[in-house]
């Protein structure tokens, strides 16, 4: 798999009208992000999906919002001042193999960006360390852009860390893919009691 990053001036020809009918983040997240929650966006861009999951989480509720590029961190700020929700999103710039993140989340999500990273393998070993035990990830790539056969592969890297599926997360022009991590089983024998 190649990775190249999306230049941040290309970000505007996807945050128009037409996706916030096709992508309208209420819908697809409200499923997965409840009030009070902690949640990730990587790979945020422009703050599409983050400005939505900032209304999902509520008042007590965060979101943190993590991208590459500085320039779209700004323009993200920019955006959730005009819709009221700054104080619930923290912006943090990563490096290209670094989410330079450690509070522990409640969701995660990748739209349309893991194939824009170097080393996804690594990328999926840091989200794990983060997720609570109960919370889910919620990968999308682009129909065309990543093929079926390469999405197929990034899940398959995914499961070589200890991901599974959770789920079907049908989102239109995508190929998307719910995951959560197994809780351990306990193997502890039960306590043997005198009777």
């Amino acid at each position: 798999m190649k990775s190249h990053v999306c230049p941040w001036r290309h970000a505007y020809l996807f945050d128009n009208v037409l996706r916030r009918i096709l992508h309208d983040p209420n819908k697809i997240l409200q499923a997965y992000v409840r009030p009070a929650m902690t949640v990730l966006d990587i790979g945020c861009g422009m703050g599409f999906f983050s400005i939505g999951m900032a209304r999902l989480v509520g008042s007590h509720g965060r979101v943190i919002a993590v991208d590459l590029q500085h320039e779209m961190l700004a323009v993200l700020r920019k955006r959730a001042a005009r819709s009221g929700v700054e104080a619930r999103i923290q912006t943090q710039a990563c490096a290209p193999d670094d989410l330079g993140v450690t509070s522990p989340i409640d969701f995660a999500l990748a739209f349309w960006m893991i194939h824009e990273v170097p080393n996804p393998t690594k990328l999926f070993q840091q989200i794990k360390t983060l997720l609570k035990p109960h919370g889910h990830f919620l990968v999308t790539e682009p129909k065309f852009h990543v093929s079926s056969e390469d999405f197929h592969e990034t899940l398959a890297l995914a499961k070589a860390v200890g991901w599974r599926s959770a789920g079907d997360a049908p989102i239109r022009l995508s190929r998307s893919a719910l995951l959560r991590v197994p809780k351990p089983r306990d193997t502890r024998q039960p306590l043997l009691t005198m009777a």
